[in-house]
Formats: C-alpha cells, sequence, structure tokens
C-alpha cells in the first residue's frame, strides 16, 4: 500500500491480538482480506500483546511480546501493509510478576528496586500515625481530597526476606495468596521520583517505536503523580509535569502521545489537554450519538463538532471500546437527566452499569457493546457510524462494533465478580469472521471505512462544515478540490454518504 493514498486522519482497528481468529497472525490475516483493502491506516493492539498476567493486558509483566498470541513477523506484516500502530505504555503501575517487584521480594532492602515502588510508610513518614498493623494512618486532611479506586487504604503489605511486612502503594488489584510460599497477584505503583523508574519509562518507549507505534496511548498516567496532601489523581501541576517530561523521551522517538483520561466535559481537562499540544480522546461523541439518535436531535452534537473544529483540537473518537460506553463524562455538555435516561435505556437493553466501590455515579462507564445499546438495529448502527466518519479526529473502530457484536452475557456469567465488561470482548473465531463478512451491516462499514480513509476530502486541516434542523444533519468536508458529504435523518435512521472528486464528479455513493 501506498501511504501516500491515505489522509492524515485515517481509521484505525482497535481489537486484542487474540479477538480476532486466536492470534496477531490470524487477525493479519483478516486484514489481508480483499474486503478489508484500503480501510484502516493505524491498528491499536491491546497490552496483552505484552507479556501480562491481569486485566487482560493492563497489568504488564514486561514489555516483551506474548509469543503465545503475537510475534514479531505479524508485526512486520503489519508494517508492509502500511499500518501504523497505536500501543499502550502503563506508566502508573506494572504487575508483581515484572522483573522489578520480583527482585525486591527476593532482597528487600537490598533490592537496587526498593525505590522503584512507593513505599507507602516512607511517603507518609511525618504525615499521620503509624498502625499497629504496621503502616502509617496518613493525616485525615492530607488524604480527604484524594480517590482512592478500592475500599481502604491502597496499600499491599509485602514480606521482606527478614520477615518485616512493609506496605507499598497499590492503587488497583491486588491478591494475595497465603501458600507455603507467599503469592502476589496485583499492579503496584511506581515512583516517579526514582532515576530507574525514568530509565525504564525511556527503554519502554524505544521499545513500542521499534515495534512500529506512532501513538502511545497513556494508560493511568494521572494516578501516577503524588504527593502528601495533593489529590492522588490530575494533581496539578505534577500531572503536567508528568506529561512534558514524558514528552520529551517520546519526541525522540517521534512518537505521538494520547493521554487517557476521564473527566466530566465542565471540567475542562480535555481542553487543557489540547491547549498543551497533546492529542486527546474523545470520549462524549460515544454518548452524543446515542442521545441524538435516541432523541432524534443533533444539536448538541453539532455544537460539539464545532468547539473540536474551532479550538483545532485533535482528537481520537469512537464509539465502542475494551472498557464501557463513557456517558458520565457527559456532565456538564447535557443535562443530567439526560445521562441518566441513556444509562437506564442502555441497562434496559442488557447492559451494566457497576459503581465504583458502592459509590453511585462514580463510575463513569456503561458496559455494553454498541451494537446493543443501539437496541441491535442495524439502520441505527450504520447511521452511528456514519456519523462518527464524518466527525473531527481519527475514528478508531472497535472490532465488535465492526461486526455488530451483541452483548455478551454468558461471558460476564463465566468472568464471575469484576467481569462485567466481557460483555464487550467476545473473542471472534475466523469462522464467525467469515460469516458476518457477508452482512449488510458489516460490509457496508467497510465501505465507508475505505471513502474515509482514502478520499482527500478529510483531513485534520481540511474544511468543515456541520448544519442541524430538527433531525436533519447535514456534514461536509472539503479539501484539495474533492468534498465528502454526509445528508442524515435522525429519526429515520437514515443517511446518504456522498464523495465528489476534483473534477466534480460522483466519486462515491451510499
Amino acid at each position: 500500500m501506498n501511504k501516500g493514498e491515505y489522509v492524515d486522519n485515517g481509521p484505525m482497528i482497535n481489537a486484542y491480538p487474540d479477538s480476532m481468529g486466536g492470534t496477531l497472525g490470524h487477525i493479519v490475516a483478516v486484514l489481508q482480506k480483499a474486503q478489508f483493502e484500503k480501510t484502516f491506516q493505524s491498528f491499536y493492539i491491546l497490552p496483552s500483546i505484552y507479556h501480562s498476567d491481569l486485566d487482560r493486558g493492563f497489568s504488564v509483566i514486561d514489555y516483551g511480546i506474548n509469543e503465545e498470541i503475537a510475534d514479531q513477523d505479524s508485526l512486520q506484516k503489519l508494517k508492509d501493509m502500511g499500518l501504523d500502530l497505536k500501543l499502550d505504555f502503563i506508566l502508573n503501575h506494572a504487575s508483581v510478576l515484572s522483573p522489578q517487584f520480583q527482585d525486591l521480594l527476593k532482597k528487600g532492602e537490598d533490592s537496587v528496586y526498593r525505590d522503584f515502588f512507593i513505599n507507602w510508610n516512607q511517603f507518609w513518614e511525618g504525615h499521620g500515625t503509624m498502625t499497629k498493623e504496621g503502616y502509617i494512618m496518613p493525616d485525615a486532611e492530607l488524604i480527604k481530597d484524594m480517590f482512592f479506586r478500592k475500599p481502604g487504604l491502597p496499600i499491599l503489605m509485602v514480606s521482606f526476606p527478614d520477615g518485616r511486612q512493609v506496605p507499598y502503594w497499590n492503587t488497583f488489584y491486588q491478591e494475595i495468596r497465603p501458600e507455603a510460599e507467599q503469592k502476589y497477584l496485583g499492579q503496584m505503583d511506581l515512583n516517579i521520583k526514582s532515576p530507574l523508574v525514568w530509565d525504564f519509562y525511556e527503554d519502554t518507549l524505544k521499545t513500542l517505536a521499534g515495534y512500529g507505534a506512532k501513538i502511545v496511548r497513556l494508560d493511568a498516567f494521572a494516578y501516577a503523580p503524588k504527593e502528601p496532601g495533593a489529590k492522588n489523581f490530575l494533581n496539578e501541576p505534577g500531572t503536567w509535569e508528568l506529561l512534558e517530561r514524558v514528552q520529551q523521551l517520546a519526541d525522540r522517538y517521534r512518537l505521538k502521545l494520547l493521554p487517557e483520561i476521564h473527566a466530566g466535559y465542565d471540567e475542562k481537562i480535555y481542553d487543557k489537554l489540547s491547549r498543551k499540544g497533546y492529542m486527546v480522546y474523545d470520549f462524549f461523541l460515544p454518548g452524543l450519538i446515542i442521545d441524538a439518535l435516541e432523541s432524534g436531535s443533533g444539536a448538541i452534537l453539532m455544537a460539539w463538532a464545532e468547539e473540536i473544529k474551532d479550538k483545532k483540537i485533535r482528537t481520537v473518537n469512537m464509539l465502542g471500546c475494551h472498557d464501557g460506553i463513557p456517558l458520565l463524562d457527559l456532565k456538564g455538555l447535557i443535562p443530567e437527566e439526560r445521562i441518566q435516561a441513556l444509562i437506564d435505556t442502555i441497562v434496559q437493553r442488557g447492559g451494566y452499569v457497576k459503581d465504583l466501590h458502592g459509590r453511585q455515579k462514580v463510575y463513569y462507564q456503561v458496559n455494553a457493546t454498541y451494537y446493543s445499546a443501539l437496541g441491535e438495529d442495524n439502520d441505527k448502527m450504520l447511521l452511528a457510524r456514519a456519523l462518527q466518519l464524518f466527525m473531527p479526529g481519527k475514528p478508531q473502530i472497535w472490532y465488535l462494533d465492526l461486526f455488530a457484536g451483541r452483548n455478551d452475557h454468558e461471558a460476564v456469567e463465566k468472568a464471575g465478580a469484576g467481569g462485567h465488561k466481557e460483555i464487550n470482548r467476545t473473542n471472534l473465531t475466523m469462522g464467525q469472521i467469515e460469516e458476518r463478512l457477508q452482512e449488510q451491516v458489516v460490509t457496508k462499514q467497510l465501505a465507508m471505512l475505505r471513502f474515509r480513509n482514502t478520499f482527500p476530502a478529510f483531513g485534520y486541516n481540511a474544511e468543515f462544515t456541520i448544519e442541524c434542523t430538527g433531525e436533519k444533519m447535514q456534514i461536509v468536508w472539503k479539501n484539495q478540490g474533492c468534498m465528502a458529504v454526509l445528508d442524515a435523518d435522525l429519526k429515520e435512521y437514515s443517511f446518504r454518504m456522498r464523495g465528489i472528486n476534483d473534477k466534480g464528479q460522483e466519486a462515491f455513493l451510499i
């Protein structure tokens, strides 16, 4: 493929390396099919491509390739196909099985990595009271603004070789198995004040660039900067200082950073990130499109599109993804009663809401496939995709949306407690993919993606206009003498997509 054929913000497929057929090699084979020719510019491969142990990849042991489901040959084939990569870098934490933590367990205070992770008592020394359990209880005023992801303090008591129990900061998952030799599961927070952590950061970015990454998604980065008395999520200025320093490392390897952060629209974090020069996730679009289709009005969707263009915000947008549909991000953009109505609608259609350790409306996602969230209506799914492809930004395409995947309640039940996200992570066999490639809801999406990826009218710097009157919406892109037009009816769930080339001829119609 000739990279010159593609616009600068072409579509990006998003999948686990074992999502389509069982291995990354199978995904390569799918993308080499005639139906997928020229449909994608990029591929966001989720982090189970690395050596990991929990959370389907997000608990990284090390950033080597997991040879059970991926290999260097498949990565090379993706490069040969002209696909650049978006890969994850988990800044805040590493698995307890990481070589650094295992060295700490083995050597204790003699480990070179003793400061690689955050010793809780050293962090809070002078700022609290020692408990009989051996950890410091911080002064109440110093933790009142902290947000803990699970009940209690974020501590894992670690057994040192000398028999001491030493508390380490553990924001996310943990499990202790009292076996003959004590075993741990979990994700340990990294100490960004340690020079060894910054050496690790640079080495990781260099590794990802070597795999073919052009974009690096910074997962959970806003939890990394910590100071007594400051917020442990998005503290300022610590968050921005961290990002700037990571960006300096990324610049050495020509990597674009995509910081992942959820916050209500009214907090304007997306705007702050953009003004600092970063790409941002459009976490508002999934809910706005559902709202537009349910209400028959695109007024708020239009206002958001115009804000993106007026402020020149470079977004990566999506419908579904490996997480849930982020509806509470809409706070401040649409009335809260409409947000609740959207949540209720998706739950009625088989989705799940999981509040964060019992705190209502803290958890910002509703778990469902996008197709099921739309009532498993093919016309709605196609119109949602058309709207996404015509919105400003680089469209990210969840593989299960592409194949009109339905809520997988069986997978949720099988996963047990905390398995709600499995509703939208179904692995497809090659046979299932072949069957679904015969369905119009799939073939039309592929045709639209090919148009979006190759037609010159699109681009970050193209001319963009959007109009909405009641349920009627028109979006127009103009660039290089070409024009792309989407006419949509939000009540009838119908649309017409056209491409006019630089000779004034109709080059595409669907």
